[in-house]
């Protein structure tokens, strides 16, 4: 097997599909063990990959394994099977929040290539935006490869470690603050006399549009915003009132409010 996952819960589903529907790797090459045997049997069904009843068979059966369990557990399974992962060196793949390379090491040893990635939510349907980061052995051509894995379900870039929090802050928490700012907006349409439905499609739409246009022209947004905004109009005063209310200031705190507190975390 080219790569084994350690955990297939929504995540590792999604980065699963996004693989094979790229054609980076083929359904067959792809390996999982999930503690929900009946979830893992039905995706496994779906998609063509093989489910195996343990950790220590994915390890065993994998080039490359991704370690796709909730943080808090990954302890309990780096206990089960680190001194497997040890023996055989295989390229190790991360996508616990919050768990360093550093700790990583600490677990596996110096001998071990690591490559730690920050994925978000959007990975679900094709969007992500992850960040990849290698220990000191892992070489260019392997965090390369990682690169081109989730890049099969968004984007991704190699990021320096000590910048992951900044990303996270951006990339990683941010959807739940554009849901939020979806709907808000819905609901002030919902206010003014739209229906529920046609509020948040109108809402969704505008921003997935929005976004779209300024990742396809590369312009600076406040370009796209002088090109919405006319004199004396609508959408300017619309502006003016979110700005007045503190708006941009809102979202700046809202990052930094993230990133200390996933220091905080480190520090528990």
């Amino acid at each position: 097997m080219e790569i084994g996952f350690i955990g297939a819960g929504n995540m590792a589903q999604a980065i699963i599909e996004g693989i094979v529907a790229s054609g980076a790797v083929a359904a067959d090459e792809i390996c999982a063990h999930d503690p929900d045997a009946a979830k893992l049997k039905e995706f496994a069904k779906a998609t063509g990959m093989v489910a195996f009843a343990g950790n220590e068979e994915v390890v065993a059966a994998s080039g490359t394994v991704v370690l796709a369990v909730k943080p808090q557990y990954l302890p309990g399974v780096l206990e089960q099977v680190g001194g497997q992962i040890v023996a055989k060196a295989p390229l190790v793949v991360s996508i616990a929040a919050g768990v360093t390379l550093e700790h990583l090491d600490g677990w596996l040893g110096p001998d071990v290539p690591i490559v730690r990635v920050m994925p978000n939510i959007n990975a679900t349907v094709g969007e992500s935006m992850s960040a990849v980061a290698g220990n000191a052995v892992a070489t260019d051509s392997q965090i390369a490869s990682v690169v081109r894995l989730f890049s099969a379900v968004g984007e991704a870039t190699v990021l320096e470690e000590r910048l992951f929090p900044a990303f996270t802050a951006v990339a990683g928490s941010s959807p739940a603050w554009v849901f939020l700012f979806i709907d808000a907006l819905a609901r002030g349409g919902l206010a003014a006399g739209l229906t529920k439905q046609q509020a948040r499609e109108a809402a969704t739409q505008a921003v997935l549009g929005s976004a779209i246009l300024l990742r396809r022209t590369g312009e600076h947004p406040w370009q796209l915003i002088d090109k919405v905004s006319s004199p004396g109009g609508t959408t300017v005063a619309g502006l003016n009132e979110l700005e007045d209310r503190g708006f941009s200031a809102a979202v700046v705190a809202g990052v930094a409010a993230t990133i200390e507190r996933e220091a905080e975390m480190r520090q528990d």
